[in-house]
């Protein structure tokens, strides 16, 4: 048997299949970090958390905004399943922009009765949705 020298990737959210290609190299936003994923990778399953996940097809690199869920990887494969994800291209750069202005204000207003925790995660979404964004404009 031939050792692989691509991978099959798949992205399914809660509500679709965003990606279902074969890739060069992944780079996967987990909770203890970011890791990358070549072919021929130990087998590995990971829980996913906030952050930007990118593949590379030959010299183009892809981008997608990644919240909560599993990354599974194989020799030959990795399958991302998000609670959230997002392509760049799809990103609203007004309503992340908004998103982390809410989220800024809600942190700095010092109210006892904020949930501190949410409008911290809030904002890291944002940033992160923006950071993924930034991708498509440099590329126009």
């Amino acid at each position: 048997m031939a050792l692989p020298t691509q991978l099959h990737l798949q992205i399914v959210s809660a509500d679709r299949s965003l990606v279902d290609e074969r890739v060069d190299e992944v780079e996967v936003p987990g909770v203890d970090g970011y890791f990358g994923v070549l072919p021929r990778h130990t087998p590995l399953l990971a829980l996913l958390g906030h952050g930007e996940l990118w593949y590379r097809q030959g010299q183009d690199k892809h981008y997608l905004a990644i919240a909560n869920g599993f990354a599974e990887v194989l020799p030959d494969r990795v399958t991302i399943l998000a609670h959230v994800a997002e392509t760049a291209s799809e990103i609203d750069i007004v309503r992340a922009e908004a998103a982390m202005k809410r989220a800024r204000e809600r942190m700095s207003a010092g109210l006892s009765d904020i949930d501190f925790e949410r409008a911290r995660v809030a904002l890291l979404r944002s940033i992160i949705r923006l950071q993924v964004a930034s991708h498509v404009r440099i590329r126009s």
